[in-house]
């Protein structure tokens, strides 16, 4: 169903929708619109502490809760929510301005990701170790205790889900902080599906707040003792942050950061595929994606012919109202990121760059924008710009791409379009990044798969058997079955 009318939303805390404690609130604003979508709690530190102390008092049942409850619960989530594909979808453009096409793709991937969730609860936690004392030894993993979740705006639906799925499916209790700009895609919502899903009171508390006031409730979770894990997804400037925030407080962090991704394109690669691949990763969701191509390298003997193609591909590009559905380029998040968008690619193109495609703003939409002969000393050229905005530049050879696609302080996502897979796969092992697709470009995921960046993109990984790793602690246990001589 299609929503209209605003909402008023609440912090959950202790399974109950509460008032911040103050009984402040905040505006949740539609990006293209500057419609009201809700009313949501504008919580401070006192909430977020009090979000904690419920986490931890659920924690001791909630971790010896049997898999096959676990697991009944992750179930149960994943078919309510695609029961709830219309409403999400519509809410998901209301409030993060994406588009149906990323909507959908978001309402598709969570329930996988919760099912895969599922599959955790039985997830093997342990091995028998050898050892040379004669000891029955064994490595045993325990779930940690609270988990501390910073969740962003710009995939709201999955990258909240992520933040709390396999924590809680390995027995942790978990506290959820999502962006200001989506309190109830990127947070609250899941306080309303895991309920009826019958989670017990506490496992999931989730704290709203205004703009402006992150640091104080972040600070909260960062410094109190039961919070044991932290996992963020956002820039790299404030994961920076967190990460020495947690390093004072000796806590373990997972980091999925800002990408500057380059997509480099051989020259004996599918012409028209690699246009549309590359057009997909540079503007899907207008640019708002970590993975969002950035930066495109194509060899010489097929660069007039490609960046002929991809100019006129980006220039058809629609902008403009991301609710209806043949919309591809939607509003940016909000002003300041609009402002930041325009100014990069005006300094870019005051230092000599030339616009081949777009370049300007449209109403609080900015158009899908292709550049080239971009200086490399540009903050363009050097930061993550996140827009509908990439660089085509033209390389000799496969060499120099791999060159200039590791030059650079970011490794998160990258792309290898060519004809040859065996070189592509050669290729690959040479590029600075945590993830590379050969075939493909940058926009890739699967709840399975080990998500995550190397250098200024982050740590640690979400998916597959590497959450294991991240969100358990690992003891060691022996058992003895006859003495053990001593020396004195």
């Amino acid at each position: 169903m299609a929503i209209t009318a605003a909402s008023e939303y609440r912090q959950f805390v202790g399974g109950e929708w509460v008032a911040a404690a103050d009984g402040a609130t905040y505006d949740d604003l539609d990006p293209f619109t500057g419609e009201v979508v809700a009313t949501a709690a504008a919580c401070g530190p006192a909430d977020a502490v009090r979000a904690i102390e419920s986490a931890a008092a659920a924690f001791p049942a909630w971790s010896q809760t049997p898999p096959a409850e676990r697991q009944r619960i992750f179930l149960k989530a994943a078919d309510i929510l695609e029961s709830r594909t219309e409403e999400v979808v519509s809410m998901l453009a209301r409030e993060t301005g994406a588009g149906f096409g990323f909507g959908m793709f978001q309402c598709m991937f969570v329930p996988n990701l919760f099912r895969q969730a599922a599959a955790l609860a039985y997830a093997p936690l342990g091995q028998i170790i050898p050892s040379d004392t004669g000891a029955f030894a064994m490595g045993m993993r325990r779930p940690v205790g609270v988990v501390g979740a910073f969740a962003p705006w710009n995939a709201a639906l999955i990258l909240s889900a992520r933040s709390i799925a396999a924590p809680l499916a390995l027995g942790n209790t978990v506290v959820l902080k999502p962006s200001e700009w989506s309190p109830w895609t990127g947070g609250l919502l899941w306080g309303e599906i895991f309920t009826e899903a019958g989670l017990p009171r506490g496992v999931l508390d989730i704290v709203t707040h205004a703009p402006d006031a992150a640091p104080p409730v972040a600070n909260a979770i960062l410094e109190h003792p039961d919070v044991r894990r932290l996992n963020f997804t956002g820039s790299s400037q404030v994961g920076r942050l967190i990460a020495e925030a947690a390093g004072r407080q000796l806590k373990r962090v997972v980091l999925e950061l800002g990408g500057h991704n380059p997509l480099i394109v051989l020259g004996d690669a599918d012409l028209e595929y690699a246009v549309n691949a590359s057009a997909f990763g540079s503007y899907l969701h207008q640019g708002q994606i970590c993975m969002s191509t950035r930066r495109i390298y194509v060899e010489r003997t097929i660069a007039d012919e490609f960046i002929s193609r991809l100019a006129k591909k980006t220039q058809g590009l629609k902008a403009g109202d991301p609710k209806e559905h043949d919309t591809i380029i939607g509003p940016l998040i909000n002003e300041q990121a609009l402002d930041t968008v325009r100014s990069r690619v005006e300094q870019a193109v005051a230092a000599g760059a030339t616009v081949l495609a777009g370049g300007e703003a449209v109403g609080p939409c900015f158009q899908a924008t292709l550049l080239t002969d971009v200086p490399a000393d540009s903050e363009f050229a050097q930061n993550e710009t996140f827009g509908p905005v990439a660089s085509v530049e033209i390389v000799e050879d496969a060499d120099e791409a791999v060159a200039k696609a590791n030059g650079t302080s970011y490794g998160l996502s990258a792309g290898i379009i060519t004809s040859d897979r065996d070189r592509g796969l050669a290729l690959a092992q040479q590029i600075e990044s945590g993830i590379v697709h050969v075939n493909d470009q940058t926009v890739a995921d699967e709840p399975q798969m080990p998500f995550g960046g190397v250098k200024d993109s982050g740590f640690g990984r979400f998916g597959g058997q590497a959450v294991v790793d991240e969100f358990t602690e690992l003891r060691w246990v022996t058992v003895r079955s006859g003495g053990h001589p001593f020396p004195f």
